[in-house]
């Protein structure tokens, strides 16, 4: 059978088009990360972590026979910034689901957008008004605010501290971390005696930690906040010579806080996930083979440590692909379902079960109260 030229020019051009619409059928995902700015050490780990699975992932075939494409932006720990790199993801870039929003603030100004749209979003902040009220394209992979203040309160119980005062970051984090902190104090028992505020770009904390200093009764500080002002809280701390028990949020359960506090970070006392401590966790963890997998992963790719922050991004990734093999295609609306009705997923973070009722679903167990000793973290038995 002969073809005319006519007909093979055609016929090449159909094919080459054929192949260019496959290497384009990607599946989508997008990031919106703090990879510079105030919150850099909990937005680097982040991307490297999507960056380091995304290519794993796709030397293995990809999912549901397609390469994943990660598109990033850094939003420079700016929200207003998240916000216009939100709906470049979404209006230009045609992405399938979102993962990102380092911090609360930038998560929040990506809520309204992706609800609009309807892109099934997978927030990486720590606050409960990521999840609380539910929002129906919006869901979580950190544990909240609330949960740390309480894991903090039962450690407190246990040592006979009932008088606490409270130092929070002006940040959405910090600040949804005292309404959280404020609201479940008295189920334990504890009263806040003393709270004040510090701005997260602040480089000294010493006149709100002289005024807590002086403040008569104060048995312990508790201090909310993320990024690099813990660490100058911290240094203050012991320059003032406060030797009373200090306490974090999970907002600084990262290497780089002992790096940034140095010996000041001794006897420091804050929830985290599993993840600081993979050689700690009993053999019959059911984490333990999840995180000490991903701890050696990371530090074999980047030659540093994994934080939790990576891990945050390593739990929003594979619940994605959990998703989205379930869900059997890339339509937004069942894969958001199939995020939704998530069920005994072991992750880093803890055992995910989702339901309508909670964008979460972890509980207070999948934290593990730790404290630095010599400059490493210790479990607290």
């Amino acid at each position: 059978m002969k073809f005319s030229l006519k007909q093979i020019a055609l016929g090449t051009a159909i094919a080459v088009s054929s192949l260019s619409a496959l290497a384009a059928d990607t599946i989508k995902i997008g990031s919106v990360l703090s990879v510079t700015g105030p919150a850099a050490f909990l937005g680097d780990p982040e991307l490297k972590t999507l960056q380091l699975y995304v290519e794993e992932l796709n030397k293995k075939g990809g999912v549901l026979g397609r390469q994943l494409e990660l598109v990033h932006y850094d939003d420079g720990s700016d929200a207003n910034k998240a916000n216009s790199f939100t709906k470049r993801l979404i209006e230009d870039d045609k992405i399938d689901i979102l993962i990102g929003g380092t911090t609360t603030g930038a998560t929040m100004s990506m809520v309204p957008l992706v609800t609009k749209a309807e892109v099934p979003f997978i927030s990486l902040a720590g606050a409960v008004v990521v999840v609380e009220p539910v929002k129906k394209w919006v869901f979580k992979t950190p544990h909240t605010d609330r949960m740390a203040a309480e894991k903090v309160f039962e450690d407190m119980k246990k040592r006979n501290i009932t008088k606490v005062a409270l130092l929070s970051e002006t940040s959405g984090f910090g600040q949804s971390g005292k309404k959280e902190t404020e609201g479940v104090a008295a189920k334990y028992g504890i009263t806040l005696i003393a709270s004040e505020t510090y701005g997260p770009k602040d480089t000294d904390a010493s006149p709100q930690l002289t005024k807590i200093k002086n403040t008569d009764g104060v048995q312990a500080v508790f201090v909310f906040g993320l990024g690099q002002g813990p660490a100058i809280v911290t240094k203050n701390y012991r320059q003032l010579g406060i030797t009373l028990p200090l306490y974090q949020s999970h907002g600084v359960a990262s290497d780089e806080f002992l790096k940034l506090s140095g010996p000041a970070a001794d006897g420091v006392r804050l929830p985290s996930p599993a993840q600081l401590i993979p050689e700690q966790l009993p053999a019959n963890d059911p984490q333990k083979g999840i995180v000490a997998a991903y701890d050696a992963a990371y530090k074999m790719k980047y030659k540093s440590e994994a934080s939790t922050f990576g891990g945050y991004a390593y739990d929003a990734l594979l619940l994605t692909v959990d998703a989205l093999k379930r869900a059997g295609s890339t339509d937004k609306a069942k894969v958001r379902d199939a995020i939704e009705a998530t069920k005994g997923f072991v992750a880093t973070s803890g055992t995910f079960n989702m339901s309508p009722e909670d964008h979460m679903g972890l509980n207070l167990s999948a934290f593990r109260m730790l404290e630095v000793k010599n400059g490493n973290w210790a479990l607290v038995k």
